[in-house]
């Protein structure tokens, strides 16, 4: 007969501990040595980056963390990227609520759709406010147009009125060079399912200058127990870190934290000034074919023509984007459709060929001949 099992907990003796902090702590350090140190992209200093959580939830964290320093007003522009204008609406929507006398606001400006944000959008916004009551949150890369924003001229005029950076760099890392101690950048966040490879539900960063960490108001408004100064001591009082570790929450996916690096082992090992190099040829090369062979089909281009103003994806504006985006899809090419009208192409150095440069347009121009469009449905803004 089969004796019943009696399952004891595994005590956090001394191996065991090394495993876990092997697997979690160290397993994480070397990663962010590999991202910051290694790979030469964002030159930062030890100590100011953590890969945790997701963009979200990282975005919340800062800007949260901004605000409880004293900060009231946050900035954007009106073309960013949904989530970095959901969670300061989020953010203020319940402040106002449970705190209406912090006045916390959420302010946009607009900027041109093709270049982007620039140093004078920024400056004309916080001419109208107090800047050492600010936060003004950006995206490196346009997620629509690829616009890239000139991050030192945008910083400086930042930190002249006084207020605090903070830089959404989704669309850049791992694919253009971005120095943030250089460009002193205060704040940022991204993510390393891109251009860094993680693939889908893979870790967010999150990186503080060390001068804001000196800050003792300046902290997380979640309190978790990675966040916590003697882990595992399992203390009734929350006692976070003093530095950058204090923006950890719970447990992280080991797996997808072990994943990612690889993926930034075949960064490393190309270097990102290669990257970046094949990246301009890649997005020219496009352009040329665009200029020669689709832009007598209306698509309308909505990326700046300057190489060393955008970063490595192209997109394209069509009145019939939806349909040629299905269209595409069915010839096993997979663009990316952001409504009303924009195609998004996605040319990651590390693995696009030119040659496949050359087979997209082809295909896309066999579309646009045909009108193969007009097989699908003219209703709908979702590419399945």
């Amino acid at each position: 007969s089969l004796e019943p099992k009696i399952i004891i907990p595994m005590d956090y003796d001394d191996s065991a501990l090394k495993v876990f902090l092997k697997e979690t702590g160290e397993e994480k350090a070397e990663i962010v040595d590999k991202l910051t140190l290694k790979l030469k992209d964002l030159e930062s200093k030890e100590g100011e980056v953590i890969i945790t959580d997701n963009v979200t939830v990282n975005l919340y964290k800062l800007l949260s963390a901004a605000i409880d320093s004293g900060r009231s007003v946050i900035v954007t522009n009106k073309e960013n990227f949904p989530t970095d204008k959901y969670v300061p609406e989020r953010i203020c929507q319940r402040l106002a609520q449970l705190c209406p006398r912090l006045n916390v606001r959420l302010l946009y400006f607009e900027n041109d759709q093709i270049s982007g944000p620039t140093a004078s959008d920024v400056a004309e916004i916080l001419d109208k406010i107090d800047g050492e009551k600010a936060v003004v949150t950006l995206s490196h890369v346009d997620y629509k147009s690829g616009a890239l924003a000139d991050m030192k001229a945008i910083n400086r005029v930042i930190r002249e009125s006084g207020a605090l950076s903070l830089w959404d760099l989704c669309h850049s890392v791992g694919v253009v060079p971005i120095n943030l101690n250089e460009t002193k950048t205060d704040l940022a966040v991204g993510c390393t399912y891109k251009y860094l490879n993680g693939g889908p539900g893979s870790p967010a960063f999150l990186y503080a200058n060390k001068n804001l960490l000196k800050n003792k108001k300046f902290f997380s408004p979640i309190g978790g127990w990675f966040s916590q100064k003697n882990q595992f001591s399992f203390g009734d009082k929350y006692d976070p870190h003093i530095g950058i570790e204090r923006f950890f929450s719970g447990t992280p996916s080991i797996i997808s934290m072990i994943a990612i690096e690889p993926a930034v082992d075949i960064l490393i090992e190309a270097g990102i000034g290669k990257i970046r190099k094949k990246s301009n040829e890649l997005t020219k090369y496009f352009l040329d074919l665009y200029n020669k062979c689709l832009k007598e089909h209306g698509f309308v281009l909505l990326t700046p023509q300057d190489s060393s103003k955008r970063g490595s994806h192209i997109s394209l504006t069509h009145d019939k984007a939806f349909g040629i985006s299905l269209a595409l899809r069915n010839d096993n090419i997979i663009p990316d459709f952001r409504p009303p009208n924009v195609i998004r192409i996605g040319l990651a150095p590390l693995y696009t060929r030119f040659i496949d440069v050359y087979n997209f347009t082809h295909k896309l121009k066999v579309i646009m001949e045909n009108k193969k469009y007009r097989a699908y449905s003219k209703k709908g803004n979702i590419v399945p």
